[in-house]
């Protein structure tokens, strides 16, 4: 029922194709690039995503390391980012972002280059994703206690998001979660204290369409040899650290698919493994589904597999498989649930039940922990009552991330929230309990 197998690729796992290196396409940067008049000078690459590149740069006003996302030029990408520019500031306004869990926007301006105009983002510097951090136990889940305080973070992001500024994420997972500093101390250039890199290395030049062709090959070479593991790239890479040392307070982001919930763009969001069954039933959506993905979510933390992971078969859907984990794990899909979407009939016969999956193996969450997990009968029972609610088939009936701020799982644990101070770079550990976390959530 519940897969360990391959979670959907992501910009952690992979590198973007170099056909993407065209007009309308990818932005090329080499090392020692400038942006902005000078202001930004790229050091490294962080990621990409289907419609960015993401630099580790310095920033020469401030004196401090941003994130720079190097948005395609293309017109409908320029379109996503000034919807993300304007979520971004939104979410800034006000109470200052960095004390709610989500990611800061700094800066934007437009680059023009060879293969035409691109909007760029500046972003405070963060980590590692959750997912890094899921790869970094061997998927075999994390410390409860540690779940406990990501989960807090996650929440009070979450609450800041729904109950301040109205707004849906729409695609939470653990790839859209950053760790506040890497997993791998050496790759932290705070830490490290390593001079940035002010100026384009001398005698280099642009990279080539068949340098960066063959450096792309390079990249996939070793992902084929190290999807073998399983999830992505050789965890061999860290540092044996003791999960205990690791500071696990994150923050939300990735907000080019996010959404104010009188304001929607699309029927079909979120990322299949963490989607909401409203959503694949087309019954419309509101702040729950983001709650349904932050179950998911951590689910996944604390086993190291993911909760739901479809799969088409012979006569049935991705979709349709989707809806049968949900109904093995919960039960029977609520009557206003099964027969209220648009694509209700699609999966649905009269009396509730799937059309073309009939044979279901109900396995309920608490059995599935102790059995499959191993988890002590009463870690299983406290999770549980702490996921079950989220996760209710009937999306009106599913805890707010406030509620879910005061449930017992969540509010007697010891956990100081963080604030950013100086240049944005220095972290400072507020020595206060859980009375500051009701604070944060306006208690």
């Amino acid at each position: 029922m519940m897969s360990c197998s391959p979670s959907s690729s992501s910009s952690e796992e992979e590198d973007e194709s170099f056909e993407s290196y065209r007009r309308g396409g990818y932005h090329a940067v080499k090392i020692g690039d400038q942006f902005a008049g000078g202001r930004y000078i790229a050091q490294k690459k962080l990621g990409w995503g289907q419609f960015s590149t993401v630099w580790l740069a310095y920033d020469t006003k401030d004196e401090k390391y941003v994130a720079l996302k190097i948005q395609k030029s293309a017109a409908q990408f320029v379109q996503a980012a000034l919807h993300e520019i304007d979520i971004l500031s939104a979410i800034g306004e006000g109470t200052p972002s960095h004390t709610k869990f989500v990611a800061q926007l700094i800066d934007h301006f437009k680059h023009t280059g060879p293969n035409g105009n691109h909007l760029c983002m500046v972003l405070e510097f963060l980590g590692d994703s959750l997912l890094r951090l899921i790869k970094y136990t061997r998927y075999k889940g994390i410390p409860l206690k540690k779940v406990r305080e990501i989960c807090t973070c996650i929440l009070i992001g979450l609450d800041y998001l729904h109950r301040e500024h109205g707004i849906i994420h729409t695609d939470l997972k653990p790839e859209n979660i950053l760790l506040i500093s890497p997993i791998n101390p050496s790759r932290d250039p705070l830490s490290t204290g390593a001079s940035p890199i002010l100026e384009r290395p001398e005698g280099s030049i642009s990279p080539s369409p068949s340098h960066m062709e063959k450096r792309l090959k390079r990249r996939a070479r070793r992902m084929s040899m190290s999807l073998s593991m399983g999830r992505g790239d050789s965890i061999d890479e860290y540092p044996k650290r003791n999960i205990e040392e690791i500071d696990v307070r994150c923050k939300i982001v990735d907000f080019g698919n996010a959404c104010w919930a009188d304001n929607q763009f699309t029927d079909l969001v979120q990322t299949r493994q963490y989607r909401a069954p409203e959503v694949i039933l087309q019954a419309g959506y509101s702040y729950s589904i983001d709650m349904w993905s932050f179950a998911c979510i951590a689910f996944e933390l604390a086993t190291g597999d993911m909760l739901f992971n479809p799969r088409a078969g012979q006569g049935f859907s991705e979709d349709e498989d989707h809806l049968a984990l949900m109904m093995e794990l919960l039960g029977k899909f609520p009557k206003k649930m099964a027969t209220s979407g648009a694509k209700c009939k699609d999966f649905f016969d009269r009396f509730g039940d799937l059309k073309r999956i009939r044979r279901l193996k109900m396995c309920p969450l608490k059995k599935l922990l102790v059995e499959r997990y191993k988890f002590s009968e009463k870690d299983a029972n406290e999770f549980s009552e702490f996921l079950l609610p989220l996760l209710d088939l009937s999306p009106e009936k599913r805890p707010s991330a406030q509620q879910c701020l005061q449930h017992p799982w969540i509010k007697d644990i010891d956990y100081a929230p963080f604030d950013i101070i100086n240049n944005g770079n220095s972290l400072e550990n507020l020595n206060v309990g859980m009375r500051n976390l009701q604070i944060a959530v306006g208690k």
